[in-house]
C-alpha cells in the first residue's frame, strides 16, 4: 500500500476511546429520562391520593328534613283519595253587642291571644249606671213599704184577737203585706235587669282563643241588628280557638263513596309540604251542593301547630284503613 494512502487512512480511523464515549452517551440519556418519568408518576400518584376524597352515596347526602319528609309521605297503596281544601277553625265566633251602644274602649288587635273572661271592649255605660241607681231606689222604697205592711198586719192581728176591729181590716192588712212583698220582687227584678245591661257594656272573651278580626274602633256606634250597608257595625270582633282546626273540602259526587265518618286521614298544608298531620273525618254534610255537584266534608286536625293557619290551602289524603 502506498505510504500516502496509509497515512490518509490513519487520519480517517476513529479513536477507540471516542467510540466508547459515543455509545455510553445515549444510554445515560435514556436512563435519566426514565428516572424523570418515574419520579413524575410517583409525585402524581401521591398528590392524587392526597386530593382524592370518597364520593358519598345519594342516601348519605340526604338531609334530615328530606328523610323526614320522605318518611312522612303516604304509601301509594294506603290512600283511597286525595283532595285539596282549606284550613278553618272548627268554631269561628263573632262577638256582637246585645243592645245599641257606642264603643268607648277596645283593648285587643288582630292576632292577640286572649283567655276566657278577658275584657275586650267597653261600651258607654252612663245611662246603664243611672238605671241601676234608679232601680236600687225603687227596691229600697219597696222594702220600706213591705216593712210597714208587716207592722200594720201585726197590729191588725192583735186587734182582731181582742175583737177590737173587724175581720175585714185584718184581711186588708194581709193583702197590703202581700202587695208590698210583690213590689219588692218587682223592684229586685228591675235592679237585676238594669245591672245586666250595665254588665253587657263590658264585653268579655267567651273562650280562650285568638283575635281573627277587629271590626270596630273607639267612638263607633254598634247595634245587634243590621239596617243596611251604611248602618252601624253589628259585631266587635271575630275570634277562634286555633288549637281546634279542621280542613274543609268539597268532594265530587263520584268520590263520596270513598269517604266515611271517623276515617283516618293525613293533612299537609300546601305552604309546608314537609309537614304532615294526622286527622279524621269529623263531619259530612247531610246534603250535596246541587250547583257544584259536590259534598262538603270537614276533617279534624288532631294535633295542629302554628304552621296551620286558617284559610291556608291543604291537601288531605283519605286513608283506606
Amino acid at each position: 500500500m502506498n505510504p500516502t494512502h496509509q497515512e490518509t487512512l490513519s487520519k480517517l480511523a476513529i479513536d477507540p476511546n471516542r467510540k466508547g464515549r459515543r455509545r455510553i452517551g445515549p444510554v445515560v440519556a435514556l436512563v435519566l429520562v426514565a428516572a424523570a418519568i418515574g419520579a413524575g408518576l410517583l409525585i402524581f400518584a401521591a398528590t392524587g391520593k392526597a386530593d382524592r376524597k370518597p364520593v358519598p352515596s345519594p342516601a348519605a347526602t340526604a338531609t334530615a328534613a328530606e328523610v323526614e319528609a320522605t318518611a312522612a309521605q303516604p304509601t301509594p297503596g294506603d290512600v283511597a283519595l286525595t283532595v285539596s281544601g282549606y284550613v278553618i277553625p272548627r268554631e269561628r265566633i263573632e262577638i256582637s253587642p246585645k243592645f245599641q251602644g257606642t264603643v268607648t274602649w277596645i283593648g285587643v288587635k288582630k292576632g292577640d291571644l286572649v283567655k276566657k273572661g278577658d275584657v275586650l271592649v267597653q261600651l258607654e255605660d252612663a245611662e246603664q249606671q243611672a238605671r241601676v241607681l234608679e232601680a236600687q231606689g225603687h227596691l229600697q222604697l219597696a222594702k220600706a213599704t213591705l216593712t210597714n205592711a208587716w207592722i200594720q198586719l201585726a197590729r191588725q192581728t192583735l186587734l182582731s184577737e181582742r175583737n177590737l176591729d173587724s175581720v175585714r181590716a185584718l184581711d186588708d192588712a194581709r193583702r197590703d203585706r202581700d202587695v208590698a212583698a210583690a213590689q219588692v220582687t218587682i223592684a229586685q227584678g228591675q235592679l237585676d235587669l238594669a245591672q245586666t245591661y250595665l254588665d253587657w257594656c263590658t264585653i268579655r272573651a267567651p273562650i280562650d282563643g285568638t283575635i281573627l278580626e277587629k271590626l270596630v274602633n273607639p267612638n263607633e256606634l254598634v247595634t245587634p241588628q243590621s239596617f243596611g250597608g251604611s248602618g252601624p257595625s253589628t259585631a266587635f270582633l271575630a275570634m277562634a280557638d286555633l288549637n281546634d282546626l279542621q280542613v274543609e273540602v268539597d268532594l265530587s259526587e263520584e268520590d263520596t263513596p270513598k269517604v266515611r265518618l271517623n276515617q283516618p286521614s293525613r293533612i299537609s298544608p300546601e305552604a309546608y309540604p314537609d309537614k304532615v298531620y294526622k286527622g279524621h273525618v269529623a263531619e259530612i254534610a247531610p246534603e250535596a251542593n246541587r250547583s257544584k255537584g259536590t259534598l262538603q266534608v270537614k276533617v279534624q286536625v288532631e294535633n295542629p301547630d302554628s304552621f296551620l293557619t286558617p284559610e291556608l290551602s291543604a291537601k288531605v289524603d283519605f286513608l283506606k284503613n
